[in-house]
C-alpha cells in the first residue's frame, strides 16, 4: 500500500521509514480519523544515544509533526534485564544507580526533536517503564502475564533463533526481556490511550507480542510499524565511525565532529540521509539529490548543517561548517577546531609522537598510530612527518600557542599546553 490518507504515514512512505507494518489499512484509517499516542522505546545503555538511534527519534519528531502524541519511553526497568536482540553475548548488567544517571543524560537531546509542552492533546510525553515494572509481584505477574506467551513461538523469533542457532547461551533473564517489552505495550495502552509501538526492525517480534498481549488481556486493537536497519552504502553500521560510536550528546562528541561525520557521507547515502535525517522540504531534497560531479560536496554539506542544526542548534551548526570550510579550503588554523589540552610541563619536556596522536583520540593504540605515520598520513602545523620515534615539544607551538596535528586531510585536533 503506497497511497496513505494520513499525513504520518504519507511522510514515513515518501521519506523512507517504513520497513513493516502490523496492518497498514486499520492503522492509516485510525490516523486519518483522530490524533493517537504512539512510543518507541530507548534502553539506557549508556549516556548517551548515539546516531544509529536517530532515526527512531526522527519517527516520533514526525509523529508529533503531523498532530499525533509520541512518548519516548526510557528503560529504566527493561535496561536492567537487557535487550537480547541479535546480540552475541548478553549486555552487562547494570546497576540501577547507573540506569538513572544514563536516563538523566540521554534525556538532554530529546527536547530538541519533540516538544513536550503541553499542545491541542497535550505535549509529547517522556515517561520510564520503572514506573510499572521495577514494584511487580513476580507471582502474580507470572499468573496474570506469562501464561499468556508461547515459549515455542517466542523461540521461533528470529532474534532469538540467530543465538541458538550460533550456540550462543542465551539466559532466562533475556529470555523475560519481550515479555517485558510486550507489557510496556499494554501499560501504555491503559494508562495514556497509546495505540502503536514504532522502532527498528529487529524489535518486530517483540512489538508483535505486545500486540497479542493486549488482544489477550483486553486492549482496542494495537499496532506495529518498523523502520528498516540502516547501514551505509559501503555497508558500515550507522553511528559508528573509525573513532567509535557517533554520540548525540554533545559532551561526549562535539557538534563539529558531529558535522564532519554526516559531511563524510558516502555519494550514493546523500539522498537518503536528507530524506531520514533532516525535515528539509522533499522538493529541495531532490534538487539536491540532482547533483553531480564536486557539487555533491555542498548536497553533503547541507546534509550535514541541517543535521546538526537540530540537535545542536543552528548557531553551532553554522559554526561547525565555518571551521571546516576555514580548515579545509583556506587552510586556515581555527580555534573551533577540537582542542585536547597538555600540562605545559608535560609538553615542555617532550611528548612521543606516538602517544601524542593516541592522546589525541586519532589512534587507538601506539600500533595503529606508528601505521599512520609509516602510510605519510600524520603531519603537525601542516608539515607531514615521518620519524615515529619523533618527540613533540613546546618548539612547535605556534604564534597562535597551540600545535595543530592532522590524521589525513579531513582530521585536525589542536594540542594546546595547560
Amino acid at each position: 500500500m503506497t497511497k496513505f490518507k494520513s499525513d504520518f504515514l504519507r511522510t514515513m512512505h515518501e521519506r523512507g521509514f517504513i520497513h513493516q507494518i502490523s496492518d497498514e489499512t486499520g492503522l492509516d484509517d485510525l490516523l486519518a480519523k483522530e490524533s493517537v499516542t504512539a512510543y518507541i522505546g530507548f534502553d539506557p545503555t549508556a549516556p548517551s544515544l548515539h546516531a544509529g538511534g536517530l532515526i527512531q527519534i526522527m519517527m516520533l519528531h514526525w509523529f508529533q509533526a503531523t498532530g499525533h502524541q509520541p512518548i519516548s519511553l526510557m528503560g529504566g526497568g527493561t535496561g536492567m534485564v537487557g535487550d537480547p536482540s541479535f546480540k552475541e553475548e548478553a549486555r552487562k548488567l547494570m546497576t540501577v544507580d547507573t540506569i538513572e544517571e544514563n536516563i538523566a543524560s540521554i534525556k538532554r537531546c530529546f527536547s530538541n526533536y519533540l516538544n513536550y509542552e503541553a499542545g491541542p492533546k497535550g505535549g509529547a510525553l517522556m515517561i520510564n517503564n520503572a514506573e510499572w515494572l521495577r514494584g511487580l509481584n513476580y507471582l502474580e505477574f507470572l499468573r496474570d502475564v506469562g501464561r499468556h506467551f508461547s515459549v515455542n513461538r517466542m523461540l521461533s523469533f528470529d532474534s532469538v533463533k540467530t543465538r541458538l542457532d550460533r550456540e550462543q547461551s542465551l539466559s532466562f533473564l533475556e529470555f523475560n526481556y519481550m515479555i517485558l517489552q510486550a507489557y510496556d505495550f499494554v501499560e501504555l495502552n491503559q494508562r495514556y490511550d497509546c495505540r502503536l509501538q514504532m522502532g527498528g526492525s529487529d524489535q518486530w517480534g517483540n512489538i508483535i507480542n505486545g500486540i497479542d498481549l493486549g488482544h489477550r488481556m483486553g486492549t482496542p486493537q494495537l499496532y506495529a510499524l518498523t523502520s528498516p536497519l540502516l547501514t551505509t552504502s559501503s555497508g558500515a553500521k550507522m553511528g559508528k565511525s573509525v573513532n567509535g560510536a557517533v554520540w548525540l550528546n554533545a559532551d561526549m562528541l562535539s557538534a563539529y565532529d558531529f558535522w564532519q561525520y554526516w559531511r563524510n557521507t558516502e555519494d550514493a547515502d546523500v539522498e537518503r540521509f536528507l530524506k531520514l535525517y533532516t525535515t528539509m522540504p522533499m522538493d529541495e531534497i531532490k534538487r539536491l539529490a540532482a547533483l553531480g560531479g564536486s557539487e555533491v560536496n555542498e548536497a553533503k554539506k547541507i546534509l550535514a548543517t541541517e543535521i546538526t542544526a537540530i540537535l545542536h542548534g543552528r548557531a553551532a551548526a553554522e559554526e561547525a561548517a565555518e571551521t571546516a570550510r576555514k580548515t579545509f579550503e583556506e587552510g586556515a588554523l581555527s580555534a573551533n577546531l577540537p582542542t585536547v589540552e597538555i600540562a605545559s610541563a608535560e609538553l615542555e619536556a617532550g611528548v612521543g609522537l606516538l602517544a601524542l596522536i593516541v592522546k589525541a583520540g586519532l589512534a587507538a593504540s601506539n600500533g595503529e598510530a606508528r601505521r599512520h605515520v609509516q602510510g605519510g598520513a600524520v603531519k603537525i602545523n601542516d608539515a607531514g612527518v615521518s620519524d615515529e620515534r619523533m618527540s613533540v615539544d613546546s618548539a612547535q607551538l605556534t604564534g597562535d600557542g597551540v600545535i595543530k596535528l592532522s590524521l589525513g586531510k579531513k582530521k585536525h585536533i589542536l594540542i594546546k599546553p595547560v
